[in-house]
């Protein structure tokens, strides 16, 4: 099961410089952790989570293996991508495969780095970049909308489907707003097969200068005021200190940081937002070969979370011992839990939480 977040914005915001850091930071993890840059331009990292370095201790684990997130650097986009300008073809094929949007906007003044638009304004920015997805998806649905309506009307019950799915996003679209504010809660899986660009999350992440990256400046200020009307997410990182922190080694990194006033890295609240932005959470196996972490998505019940360890588990399940977290760490381990009541036998019906300890009975 693989999520991936495309990393978008306009040229000369910072776009590269954060995935090169993300990709480096993994890079310099890959003795202790799984890491593969796909292409040179798409690269997993390890999703940080301090829960399993616990699990590690306690379990007495010999290896440590995270769950991990990919992060694809798409294309800069130019006005006119819609339309083929720039490279927009690329641009848009690439954004419509991801399964969330990383838009980077820049929020720093420096006359050594020219702007695109001749001046820093985020908000414009932001504008210019979705403008051109919603022309796309407008575009998209305005060509494949008649031949289903017409379908429809001959009682094709599966061009019905398709067309009272479509038409109020198409009127969206042409008012101006985002696929995904007209996609009710139920029809959000079949939408993600129209594969519009504006019914992805989006997750903003505003480049700050190296002063304003602990507390936000007015410029971010404007963009975290812009997720909150939107439905979006955002986080305040300066790409600039990430590639510094990204080559540091790991013991390091703490103080540099400390300096600066930031308790982590702006790379590590990146790839949480992304995780949460996907509605993903984790849960985790422990043993003495290795405490492992997992990524399902919210609300997956336990014969499918056991699927992404392999298929065998869900062809063949039978129950899963079931450990909350926080009663793991607190009894000391597997032993402590059960004899303290807290380890539960749950079925298939049981639906797995953000922490829990799972350990799979099946037979195939």
């Amino acid at each position: 099961m693989g999520f991936n977040c495309g990393i978008v914005g306009l040229p000369n915001v910072g776009k590269s410089t954060l995935f090169n850091a993300l990709t480096a930071t993994a890079a310099a993890q890959a003795a202790n952790y799984p890491f593969c840059t796909i292409e040179p331009n798409v690269g997993r990292v390890a999703v940080p989570d301090k829960r399993l370095d616990m699990l590690t201790i306690i379990g007495k684990s010999k290896t440590t293996v995270p769950t991990s997130l990919e992060f694809v650097d798409i294309a800069g986009l130019v006005r006119g991508a819609s339309k083929g300008e720039g490279l927009g073809n690329q641009f848009l094929a690439n954004i419509r495969e991801v399964d969330a949007i990383v838009h980077v906007l820049r929020c720093f003044e420096d006359p050594d780095v020219t702007h695109v638009e001749g001046s820093v304004d985020p908000i414009r920015d932001a504008e210019t970049v979705e403008t051109e997805l919603m022309l796309a998806d407008l575009d998209s649905l305005e060509k494949r909308l008649p031949a289903l309506q017409k379908k429809a009307r001959g009682g094709d019950k599966e061009a019905q489907a398709q067309v009272e799915l479509m038409e109020p996003i198409l009127t969206a679209l042409q008012a101006g707003r985002m696929a995904r504010t007209a996609i009710a809660p139920e029809h959000r899986e079949a939408a993600k097969r129209l594969q519009l660009m504006t019914s992805k999350p989006i997750l903003y992440v505003c480049n700050v200068e190296e002063a304003s990256a602990a507390t936000g400046n007015a410029f971010s200020e404007r963009v975290a005021q812009r997720a909150a009307e939107h439905g979006a997410r955002h986080v305040v990182v300066s790409a600039a200190i990430e590639a510094e922190v990204s080559q540091l080694p790991d013991a390091d990194r703490g103080e540099f940081l400390e300096g600066l006033g930031l308790t982590d890295s702006g790379l590590d609240r990146v790839i949480r937002e992304g995780y949460a932005l996907l509605g993903l959470i984790t849960y985790f196996t422990v043993g003495p070969k290795e405490a492992r972490a997992w990524t399902i998505v919210r609300g997956t019940k336990a014969p499918q979370a056991a699927a992404v360890i392999h298929n065998d588990f869900e062809r063949g399940f039978i129950a899963c011992e079931t450990t909350a977290y926080d009663d793991f760490v607190a009894y000391k381990g597997e032993q402590g839990a059960k004899e303290a009541g807290k380890v539960r036998i749950e079925g298939k019906e049981y639906v797995v939480k953000d922490g829990d300890i799972l350990l799979f009975r099946f037979n195939v």
